[in-house]
């Protein structure tokens, strides 16, 4: 329990805990994905060493790793599920795997003097292949071939699960055609003991790059030993290079002429001599050793390293328990870091989405108004007939008196169209000016078309609170800020 508290770092919607890897670049870390509703799945999380979170080129490589691998959609290819950034590190989240490298497999069959069975070596190889020719022929959004090389393909980049399946992992110095972060003309990347003479003269890559290094991993995972190995980096490349090489029955007595025959058409130093594909590589591996069943290969990786993944599988149950006990406390950490997530996300994978404007009752300005209510327009009607009345009650006062005023007021009446033009007064105009009050008791009077219209009080628009929410690109809920208070 004290590991796992030790290890134990949310990331957003994630949670970090024990690494089960360790690599130059990179540590890989056992995860959980802290969903709603008690919603969890296990994942592998790649943490790019501290040190190079902070150099423009490891970033560049990292990222391009997330969305190269994001554009592969291949069953012997880990999924790439997200990238996080937060606190100057960067994370890639993949999908977990429970097996072990085909490194580590070969180890373990080292250190027991053993040599791994052909057919689960078949098996794994071909898995691989497929993976490859996957990446070789992914596409960008646009239809556009990406035109992929791995250029690091070696047992320490193959993971071997337990459901017998072979993965592809780690595009971080992948080459595509259009890679965002171009390779500096003449440096070498990857494995010098997995490249191929082109990879190592740092001429033009293509797909049979890959094919090169596939046929060194096949070799080496019949014959149990490493085809290029020396302290001195240079002398491995000459080896790459100029080394003369002996077909894997040399070795390991029993494998087939024409298995022999694959392995040397893959390590062909011209690459026009190579398989042109990895799928052609691998339906050749098919058709020379038959490869075992996914639950031979299964049975087989937990044979081999069966008490790492049950220290693994324990570590596991520890963090699912430990999830269960302090639900209460994992919950609010999930919650606040989900929202904080949703901006830590790098940049460069997504565009930046656009907050909607503050004002998200404008739309309603453009609607039609309702119209008002019976009771309002009750309302209004009896106030008008009030103003009216008492107009013509002054007017009627004013008249009565007799005054010579009375023609130069403009007093509105239901029966005149207009006011009287200014003339000389006389008797005439006395009674069209001014209607009999009896007239307006039984209905209320309409103010005349001439007659300066009630001013109604203008009300605010109404605000829209079903729901009390918007939505943005990213699915975060903004509350609308005059629906809080309701």
């Amino acid at each position: 329990m004290s590991e796992i508290r030790r290890e134990r770092r949310v990331l957003g919607r994630y949670l970090l805990a024990d690494a089960i890897a360790a690599g130059g670049m990179a540590t890989i870390h056992l995860g959980r994905l802290l969903g709603p509703v008690g919603f969890a799945r296990t994942v592998a999380i790649k943490r790019l060493h501290p040190q190079f979170a902070k150099d423009p080129e490891f970033v560049a490589a990292f990222l391009d790793e997330a969305r190269l691998a994001a554009r592969i959609h291949h069953p012997n290819v880990a999924q790439t599920l997200d990238v996080v950034a937060t606190d100057g590190e960067l994370f890639l989240v993949m999908e977990y795997v429970s097996g072990e490298s085909l490194s580590q497999l070969l180890k373990r069959l080292r250190k027991r003097d053993s040599t791994m069975p052909s057919s689960i070596a078949s098996a794994v190889v071909t898995n691989a292949l497929y993976g490859l020719h996957a990446a070789h022929e992914a596409k960008s959004e646009d239809g556009e071939p990406l035109r992929i090389v791995h250029r690091d393909v070696s047992p320490h980049n193959i993971l071997v699960g337990v459901d017998g399946a072979a993965r592809v992992v780690d595009f971080g110095i992948a080459k595509a055609a259009k890679r965002s972060k171009e390779t500096e003309v003449g440096r070498i990347k990857g494995k010098i003991a997995y490249m191929s003479p082109e990879q190592v003269k740092s001429q033009p890559l293509d797909r049979r790059s890959d094919v090169f290094s596939a046929g060194i991993v096949l070799w080496e995972t019949l014959t149990g030993r490493r085809l290029f190995e020396d302290t001195d980096p240079f002398l491995v490349m000459s080896q790459v290079l100029e080394a003369p090489l002996s077909p894997p029955s040399r070795l390991v007595p029993g494998i087939s002429p024409e298995l022999d025959a694959v392995v040397m058409r893959a390590l062909a130093r011209d690459r026009e001599a190579r398989f042109q594909t990895a799928r052609e590589m691998a339906i050749a591996i098919e058709h020379a050793l038959p490869p075992a069943l996914g639950r031979q290969v299964g049975d087989w990786v937990e044979a081999t390293v069966g008490d790492e993944l049950e220290r693994r599988g324990q570590a596991l149950e520890r963090l699912q328990r430990e999830e269960g006990s302090e639900s209460g406390s994992v919950a609010p950490a999930e919650s606040e870091a989900t929202a904080d997530y949703q901006h830590s996300v790098v940049a460069e994978l997504a565009p930046p989405v656009r907050e909607p404007p503050t004002e998200v009752t404008t739309p309603m300005r453009v609607e039609p108004v309702p119209a008002p209510k019976r009771a309002t327009f009750n309302a209004l009607v009896g106030i008008a007939a009030g103003v009216v009345l008492f107009t013509l009650l002054v007017v009627a006062a004013i008249t009565t008196r007799g005054g010579d005023e009375a023609p130069a007021v403009a007093a509105p009446s239901p029966t005149a169209p207009s006011a009287p033009p200014p003339v000389e007064p006389n008797a005439s105009a006395e009674p069209t000016a001014v209607a009999p009050p009896p007239s307006i008791e039984p209905t209320p009077p309409k103010p005349a078309p001439s007659s300066k219209p009630v001013v109604r009080p203008s009300k605010p628009p109404k605000i829209d609170c079903n729901p009390p929410y918007w939505v943005d690109a990213e699915g975060i809920k903004h509350y609308k800020k005059d629906c809080k208070l309701r």
